[in-house]
């Protein structure tokens, strides 16, 4: 019987089964961003469950597919990858594009919720359109170098379009522009074309609100521009606000596509959202009046990519000051209640010094007081039958002088001193004095 093995064991076997992600995806360690990004999506079409159901073996290729394209397709994560391997990254902290075609009412009732509780959910074009557009059997208008056109796309389905420019609009620029008034979620997909008249996924800018209005763009004006993936840091900003600032410009890339041919190019916008359809605006202009916003958007890129260098740098000496005032701190701490104790005992010192104690006399002095009293009287020379009588007199004598007068000894004493006067005056109320 086999041996029972734990979670743990069987996620360590899983990790030393897995493949390179560039063998994977069959790319070189060298490989542009949009080599990666091709080759992931026709091996994500593949592999898909939609074209797949009930195969087991291409659910597991889909999941490294998708599992070795998160890694290569994040600037960091290929760093840290292709520095010290899996051990570096995470994953499970990889994040999955989800297809909501492919979720089921019930999943997708579940991730709209958590949309609007601002949880970040990577969205993909759906398996079905992309392989529709790969086999050349999708419907595309023509669009008009200026013109703009208002439609409507249900959910999870593309309108395309095709834009011919000329060699002197191809080195003016090209801008295009897609607006939502209902702010709805929608994404705005480039092609290839393909020699079998099939169309590739070649660009993909998801629309960000902008006031009251949900918008995307794609620029191309014959110099590098770049676009800034929010995602990442969204979840990052949930997890550490303070790595996050860090690694704000860190989705700051510079786009695959940045000049055009001369000749005709397909456009598609994608409904996003989960239940409801898209209302929205496409226009492709020619970026010849635009020249100073041109150079506004050169020279402002160019400084928001030496503000990320700026910032990596300014974060090393940020963590080395933290830690430095993390010790300041608990040290201030310390010596705070250092200083406390050692008044406190002093105001204990002097409190002694202020402050007399209770004297308590003890039982054993009164005896000895007693003891000396009585030795004392009897060492006294006993007194003379002479002395004796002299004091009995004068105790009788003071017992005399104490004692209180009776009702006689009072009439006694008044007749003695009527006696003594003996005086009568008698006075005649007739004469006057």
């Amino acid at each position: 019987m086999p041996a029972h093995r734990s979670k743990s064991e069987k996620k360590d076997a899983e990790k030393q089964l897995r493949r390179d992600p560039y063998e994977v995806l069959g790319v070189l360690r060298n490989s542009t961003d949009q080599e990666i990004k091709s080759a992931y999506r026709k091996m994500a079409l593949k592999y898909h469950p939609d074209k797949t159901a009930n195969d087991p073996i291409a659910a597991d290729m889909f999941k490294e597919v998708t599992f070795s394209y998160n890694i290569l397709s994040d600037p960091e994560k290929r760093r840290q990858y292709d520095t010290a391997g899996f051990e570096a990254v995470e994953a499970e902290s990889q994040e999955l594009e989800l297809d909501l075609s492919s979720l089921g009412a019930v999943n997708t009732v579940f991730a709209a919720l958590f949309s609007k509780l601002g949880v970040p959910i990577k969205t993909s074009v759906s398996a079905t359109i992309l392989e529709e557009a790969l086999n050349g059997r999708v419907s595309v208008d023509p669009l008009l170098l200026g013109q703009a056109v208002t439609k409507k796309v249900e959910k999870q389905c593309a309108h395309f379009y095709a834009v011919t420019i000329t060699e002197e609009e191809v080195s003016s620029g090209l801008v295009c522009r897609v607006e939502s008034s209902s702010k709805s979620k929608f994404k705005l997909l480039y092609f290839d074309q393909e020699a079998n008249s099939g169309l590739s996924l070649a660009l993909q800018e998801d629309s960000k609100r902008t006031g009251k209005i949900t918008s995307a763009g794609m620029y191309f004006l014959g110099f590098p521009v770049y676009r800034l993936d929010h995602t990442n840091n969204s979840m990052a900003q949930a997890k550490d606000p303070e790595s996050a600032f860090f690694k704000k410009l860190d989705g700051f890339q510079q786009c695959e596509v940045t000049e055009l041919k001369a000749g005709t190019h397909v456009f598609a916008v994608y409904g996003d959202n989960f239940f409801k359809s898209v209302n929205y605006t496409i226009q492709v202009l020619c970026a010849a009046s635009f020249a100073q916003e041109k150079e506004d958007l050169r020279s402002v890129e160019a400084q928001i990519l030496t503000k990320r260098a700026e910032l990596a740098k300014f974060e090393t000496e940020y963590r080395e000051v933290l830690v430095q005032f993390t010790d300041m701190t608990s040290r201030y701490a310390q010596e705070m209640q250092s200083i406390d104790e050692l008044l406190k005992q002093r105001n204990e010192i002097h409190s002694a010094y202020t402050t007399a104690p209770v004297m308590k006399r003890s039982s054993s002095k009164n005896r000895l007081r007693k003891s000396s009293f009585k030795k004392a009287a009897a060492e006294a020379p006993a007194p003379t039958e002479q002395e004796e009588d002299e004091e009995e007199q004068e105790e009788e004598s003071s017992r005399q002088r104490n004692k209180k007068p009776s009702t006689c000894d009072k009439s006694e004493t008044l007749k003695k001193k009527s006696r003594w006067y003996n005086l009568h005056l008698k006075l005649d109320k007739k004469k006057p004095c």
